[in-house]
């Protein structure tokens, strides 16, 4: 199966190249804008004309585009990942060549949902920000484009390079650098947000998966269990061997800072104080993840106490 993989140098791209490169009946070409992409081409920019002699010639079995932006303006964001598909799907239907399209979107486009409820793939997007707007774009453009062709919404995806400007990443960092210094307590906000943490590397054998079956529509990737970013820091804080406080400085009245015993220094305490809710999805997001199971074959593997365990070993390194 010749596979054409687009964002192949992405957070999420580089597992699944990494997968599909395991599979021996795969053939794989990565198109990219870095230098070691195999053939060079910007989405963003490149027109489908251009993207359509390519696809006549490589005459790939599937393509899948894990190319995009998570960060920006609302212009840089639209360009990046909702202009992009658009040319991808004009240029797979010039083309004719058939091709499944595995398109990655994320969970942003859903909104925010109702605290305790999973929100399945036929519940109404409402995205709360620039980001799940233009991923909400790019999916209707796939859906609409009478392509074979399958979104998966990928959930809060976790484990070894997860950016540093994500919750998880951040929560890593500084406690990287509390640790680096010597600090007794380390200062949190936010972490009452909850999220559905899957590990990148079940993400790359849902894509997989998903180029293999004949799902169409979309297909949401969680784990279908919404974790407390406050949990998580504290399994993070386990992991990591932190014996100070994780002191959490919006903690609801009545509730414990996290840590059993708080840890007095007389050294600088450290504030991390992200947005409420950065991906517009509000204090609460899990998925429902029946139609992956049942349409897939697909249930995650890895839980969230490795995940961690990865995302420290990197940020341990440059203690």
């Amino acid at each position: 199966m010749r596979v054409l993989l687009l964002g192949a140098n992405g957070f999420l791209g580089r597992f699944v190249a990494e997968r599909l490169l395991a599979d021996p009946a795969v053939h794989l070409t990565a198109l990219g804008r870095g230098d070691d992409a195999d053939v060079r081409f910007d989405l963003a920019g490149g027109s489908p004309g251009a993207l359509t002699r390519f696809l006549s010639a490589v005459h790939p079995g599937v393509v899948i585009n894990c190319a995009g932006a998570t960060r920006g303006g609302a212009r840089e964001l639209t360009r990046h990942n909702t202009v992009s598909v658009a040319t991808v799907c004009e240029a797979l239907r010039r083309s004719g060549c058939g091709a499944r399209l595995v398109q990655i979107g994320c969970a942003s486009e859903y909104g925010p949902s109702q605290q305790g409820s999973s929100t399945a793939e036929d519940a109404i997007p409402r995205p709360g920000g620039p980001y799940g707007v233009s991923k909400l774009a790019a999916t209707e453009l796939v859906l609409g484009s009478g392509l074979d062709a399958v979104v998966l919404r990928i959930f809060s995806p976790v484990g070894p390079g997860t950016p540093a400007g994500s919750p998880l990443g951040r929560l890593a960092e500084a406690m990287r650098r509390t640790m680096q210094s010597g600090d007794g307590e380390l200062k949190l906000s936010g972490l009452g947000v909850q999220r559905d943490f899957v590990d990148v590397r079940d993400v790359a054998r849902a894509v997989h998966a998903a180029s293999l079956s004949a799902a169409q529509g979309v297909v949401n990737i969680g784990t279908g269990r919404a974790v407390r970013l406050r949990d998580a820091a504290a399994v993070l804080a386990r992991v990591a061997g932190y014996t100070g406080t994780l002191h959490e400085l919006d903690v609801p009245p009545g509730r414990p800072a996290i840590g059993a015993q708080r840890v007095e220094s007389g050294m600088e305490h450290m504030a991390v104080s992200p947005m409420p809710y950065p991906d517009g999805c509000g204090p609460w997001q899990q998925a429902d993840v029946r139609t992956a199971r049942d349409r897939l074959g697909w249930r995650p593997r890895i839980n969230l106490e490795e995940s961690l365990a990865d995302i420290w070993m990197e940020a341990a390194c440059r203690i």
